[in-house]
């Protein structure tokens, strides 16, 4: 089972799980529920693109995102204000693909999808193609609580953001010499009709994301994304669509990173908390079947981070590694990328 993790009470342990080992958990929100969090930072991590050096970088990055996450829930925040706050510190830093390190369009531009849900309320936003939004999981947030819709794209969410007070930016803010570096590389490959030969370039997980469990049991998830190199016609994948790559309601929270096709055809983050609270399957078998099984055999791959209402958590991917970094019920925080 390749990259399968569950975590209950935060203590990492490689878990099995059969049909016979579920167990039904009562869905009910207590005042009284110890907080959990988890943030990922994208899968599709290559082992050979990991220098010691970066890999610190990563995890301190990391690390400090998880950090403001879990603090807004330490002080009583519900989970949506935790999934913005740990987010925010991604969208700020160019090592993830999401805000300011957000890859490059086919035509050079940045185009950044976001989306936000509260399992309390099953209120949703989401955003897709902004290109001057400094932080767009703040503008998803601003649809779901200040808006009578749950998506909205390209100049008609940033008409929406002046309107708010969010954040617009010059387009120059998301440039980078690396990600503009991967395009070049794309775009020589396009006009010699080859396949990507960059993995980098030719990878489909630039994502980041958290999901969150609050004081009083309720649950969120978010994620944000530039989206894949050099794309074409203003494609648009699962991060924003509520269902395939971000979903949360009572019992379970997802956000996913891997092939957006893919989750998108199989409502992978839907998918996976209906089996929780309506099937009553366990958090570790749903998230293993749908992510490393249904996804894989239809030709994608990924990984997601997932946390139910009774705080147990689940990492699934099935590429060689994905940024990680969680907080479980003992209050412990923990980092990772590679199985």
């Amino acid at each position: 089972m390749r990259g399968s993790r569950v975590l209950s009470g935060g203590i990492a342990a490689a878990m099995v799980m059969t049909a016979a080992s579920v167990v039904m958990r009562p869905v009910t929100a207590r005042a009284d529920t110890v907080p959990v969090m988890v943030i990922h930072g994208g899968a599709g991590v290559i082992k050979a693109d990991m220098s010691p050096e970066r890999r610190k970088i990563v995890l301190a990055a990391l690390a400090h995102a998880l950090d403001a996450g879990y603090a807004a829930l330490k002080a009583g925040k519900p989970a949506p204000d935790a999934v913005v706050a740990a987010i925010h510190v991604l969208e700020d830093d160019p090592n993830f693909n999401a805000g300011k390190g957000a890859v490059f369009t086919h035509d050079g531009h940045n185009e950044m999808d976001a989306a936000i849900m509260d399992g309390a309320t099953l209120r949703a936003g989401a955003i897709a193609g902004v290109q001057h939004v400094r932080n767009p999981i703040s503008l998803a947030r601003a649809v779901m609580d200040h808006s009578p819709h749950v998506l909205l794209i390209g100049a008609g969410a940033e008409a929406f953001a002046r309107t708010q007070g969010i954040a617009l930016v010059d387009t120059s803010y998301f440039w980078t010499q690396r990600r503009w570096d991967q395009l070049q590389r794309a775009l020589k490959e396009d006009a010699a009709h080859a396949q990507h030969a960059d993995e980098t370039t030719d990878r489909h997980f630039g994502t980041v994301g958290a999901v969150a469990l609050d004081k009083a049991g309720h649950l969120a998830a978010g994620t944000s994304t530039g989206g894949m190199t050099d794309k074409l016609w203003g494609r648009v994948g699962d991060s924003p669509l509520i269902g395939a790559g971000t979903y949360a309601n009572a019992g379970c929270a997802m956000s996913g990173t891997g092939w957006g096709e893919f989750y998108i055809r199989t409502v992978a983050a839907h998918e996976i908390c209906m089996r929780v609270t309506a099937m009553h399957d366990s958090l570790a078998h749903a998230a293993d079947d749908v992510i490393n099984h249904e996804i894989p055999a239809l030709g994608g791959n990924g990984g997601a981070i997932l946390v139910d209402s009774a705080g147990d958590i689940a990492m699934p991917f099935n590429t060689d590694g994905m940024y990680r970094a969680w907080v479980g019920r003992d209050g412990v925080p923990h980092a990772a990328i590679f199985q």
